[in-house]
Formats: structure tokens, sequence, C-alpha cells
């Protein structure tokens, strides 16, 4: 008991003190050694069993004060590992204190898995759970082969050393050994892994295992000591910025030194890091109005107004008579159509009434379409779109047809009487945009209609 007491004491002593690192699959091969205890008694009721396993009466009974359990194992992969054991021990306490003298001995094939694959790495400190199974002798009793399943965990001081405990129970089948715990304590060591440029960063997770470099980088080299692996540094042996990729900016300008056609002197990466004080895009050792802003086919210099319309002389299409921004600086030209004759023609197009349900023109709408060509006629710059619309009885699919049909009636009589199609287009909109209310027989007469647009 005192042992075990004095290697508890021995692992919380290490890890107030020591360099802990996390646990890693470059050092395959584990070896351990240290002691073990049994525990016979198994009681029935759940109550007894929680104060009987936490008890440690028999624990200083059934533990030797010498080394009792030596350990070897391998690491396999995605978190499990395989532990072979062997142990040795004296057994007083059978079913009751001190009755009895017996040896015992243990082979045991475990699996172990670390639960740090399924709650994250926890650095210094690797849970696992295991099964298995043995074959387990306890003298007199004989020996048989039994299964085995537990918890434990590793506590790791360094890279290589470490602390393990692990309890767990045995389960017998052929009634030759009694039912048991075993709880062990030793020491463990890990080795196998395979450094080849020796930077202390292991080849498995070494990015450069030829070159030697730094743990933060994955074990890659930073030979200008700016905190940029060589392999992410576009200038690898002169210290920059990790904004610039590595790369110095002597006049702090964003723009790095290589890349920069005035690196003393801040500019704009427009100007390729030269730069430019009236902002007008020339750099200014090539503006020859540096103050001024100009465009460059004028040297950088701004342009003149001629006729002091506003607009400046390099954009005005009528540099010499005054105009307006609006056409280019020419005078005003006036609208293709007037306002006037734009109100005729939605006056002619509201006449135009067709037959229930149909694309026929109804008696006498002909006389207003014929009107509307001469509009159309006079003002042969002017497009149009005609847009008809339908009253709500009906389908809504229907009523989109017929008004798409209307629409195009009218279109077409318009080609026929000398309107090029080319100044006309045509669309319906059904019954989604009514002027008057579809609940009566008037407001129906006025949604069904035709709208002619000055089309821009």
């Amino acid at each position: 008991m005192k042992q075990l007491k004095l290697a508890m004491l021995a692992m919380f002593a290490f890890l107030t003190v020591s360099n802990v690192s996390a646990q890693d699959e470059n050092n395959p091969w584990v070896v351990g050694f240290g002691i073990n205890t049994i525990d016979v008694r198994i009681p029935t009721e759940f109550g007894d069993y929680v104060k009987d396993y936490i008890g440690t009466g028999e624990w200083a009974d059934n533990t030797l004060p010498s080394i009792s359990r030596i350990t070897a194992e391998k690491y396999l992969d995605a978190g499990f590992t395989l532990q072979l054991a062997g142990s040795l021990n004296k057994i007083k306490t059978f079913r009751t204190e001190d009755d009895s003298d017996l040896l015992y001995w243990a082979i045991d094939a475990n699996v172990k898995y670390d639960l740090n694959n399924l709650v994250g790495d926890t650095s210094w400190f690797d849970p696992y759970v295991y099964v298995g199974g043995g074959y387990t002798d306890m003298d007199t009793y004989g020996g048989e082969g039994m299964l085995n399943a537990g918890v434990g965990f590793n506590t790791w001081f360094n890279d290589n050393l470490g602390l393990n405990f692990q309890t767990g129970g045995k389960k017998e089948f052929a009634g030759k050994v009694q039912d048991h715990f075993q709880h062990s304590l030793g020491l463990v060591f890990r080795f196998g892994g395979k450094d080849t440029d020796g930077d202390g960063v292991y080849d498995k997770d070494d990015a450069c295992p030829e070159v030697a470099g730094l743990k933060d980088f994955n074990g890659c080299p930073d030979a200008d000591g700016d905190n940029i692996k060589d392999s992410d540094d576009a200038c690898p042996n002169v210290a920059g910025l990790a904004a610039l990729n590595g790369c110095p900016d002597t006049d702090g300008d964003g723009i790095a030194d290589k890349d920069d056609a005035c690196p003393t002197e801040a500019g704009t990466k427009a100007m390729n890091g030269c730069p430019d004080s009236d902002e007008d895009g020339i750099a200014d050792a090539q503006d020859k109005c540096p103050t001024e802003a100009g465009p460059a086919d004028n040297g950088g210099c701004p342009w003149g107004d001629k006729d002091k319309d506003g607009v400046l002389d390099n954009v005005d299409k009528c540099p010499d008579v005054a105009g307006v921004a609006a056409n280019n600086g020419c005078p005003e030209v006036k609208p293709v159509i007037t306002e006037e004759a734009t109100a005729k023609l939605n006056e002619f197009a509201r006449a135009i009434y067709f037959n229930s349900g149909k694309t026929t023109f109804r008696p006498g709408v002909t006389g207003k379409l014929d009107l509307i060509v001469g509009i159309m006629s006079e003002y042969s710059k002017a497009n149009f779109n005609i847009e008809g619309h339908t009253d709500s009885q009906g389908s809504n699919t229907l009523n989109q047809k017929l008004s798409d049909r209307r629409a195009r009636a009218v279109l077409d009589y318009l080609v026929k009487k000398g309107i090029p199609s080319s100044r006309l287009s045509s669309v319906g909109y059904g019954e989604d945009y009514p002027i008057a209310s579809n609940a009566t027989r008037d407001g129906r007469a006025q949604n069904r209609r035709v709208e002619i647009k000055l089309r821009k």
C-alpha cells in the first residue's frame, strides 16, 4: 500500500514541475513497468460494489513491494494500440483479510483506444479504454483464459516519459479463477520516432523532413526570421511583412519593394507605388501639372472650355457653340414627339374595342387606328410599345393570352398601314393592371383597353 501511495504522490509532483507535451503517433513503441494490485472480493450489491472498489483495504495485502507488472505496446492506427502485459502478485486477502497465500501471475493482450480521438487532444493527458483477453493462474486454483476490460490514462511529463494508471476487471469462463479487479501504476517510456533533420519535429509531422526548421512551422525553416516560413515567403532572405508575403515595404505604402517603382517614396498601387498628388491617374514624375488633375492626353493638365457652356472641350461635340451637357455640349434638340401628340395617341388607343373574347375589332375602331397611324408617321423617329389589358372575367391564364393577341393585332394593323415593325413592340398584361373596378360593367369596360407608350 505504501508503494502505491508513494507512486501517486510522485505523479502529482511531476505534473506540477514538468514540461509536458501532447501524446503523438511518432513514437509508436511504449514499454512500461510498475506495480499492480489484485482485488478478488467482488460483492453482489451495487452499493457494496462501489464501496469495495473505492476502498483500498485489500490493496495493501495483494500488492508486492517491487516491480510486479511489465508492459510492451505498439501503436496500430486511428487511436488503437496493442498492449502486451505480464504481471506477478501474491494474494493474501481472498475472501477475508489475510486468509490466503496464493501466487498470482497473468499474461494479457489488450487493445486500447485513445479517447482523445473523440474529445480532442488534451496535450499531456491521454485517457483510454481497453478490451482484451489473457491467461491468468491463481496458484492452487489453477489457470484459465479470461476476458479483460477497463480504463486507464497516461500522463506525459515530456516527449518520452510518462506515468500510467490502469484499472479493470477480469471475467472467468471455466470456473477455476475467481472474477477479480486488477489495478496498476507505473512509468512508461515511448520511443521509435524518426527525425531526419534533427529539428525536434518528427518526420511524420515534418513538412520539411530533410531541412531543419521550427516547430511553429511544422519543421520548415524561416531563414530571415520574419515568422513566415520560407516556402510561403516571397522574399525568404530579407525580413518582411506577413501582409506582403514576407517582403519588405520601405516607404510603407502597402506595396512590396520588389514591386514598387518608387520604393523610397510612398505612392499608390495604381501608380506601381509612385505618388499621384492630384489623383488624376498620372504619376507625378510624368504629370505636367502634378498639382492639378487633368487627362493623360493633355499631359495631366486640365482641359479648357472655349464656348463656356460648362462642357470641357475634350468631351464637347460642339466646342465652338454653347450647348447643354445632356447633348454632349451641342445645342438642345427638341423631343422626337410632343406631349400633346403622346396624349392624343393614348386617347385614340382607349377607343380601340374588341369583340367579346376575340381579337377582332368592333365597328368604327379602324378609324381610330388610322388616326394613330397618322401621328406615328408624323414623328418618324419615335418608337412605341403597344400594351394590351383585360378585365378580370375568365381565368388569369386565358386573359394573359388574350391580352397578348389583342396587343399583337393592333401592331399588325399599324404595320399593314405602313409603320415599320422595327419601331413597334407589343406585350400583354392580362388582368394585372386594372384602371377601374372589375366589380361593375363600366369598370370592366375601362379595363379592356390598349395603351401606347413611347419606347425609349
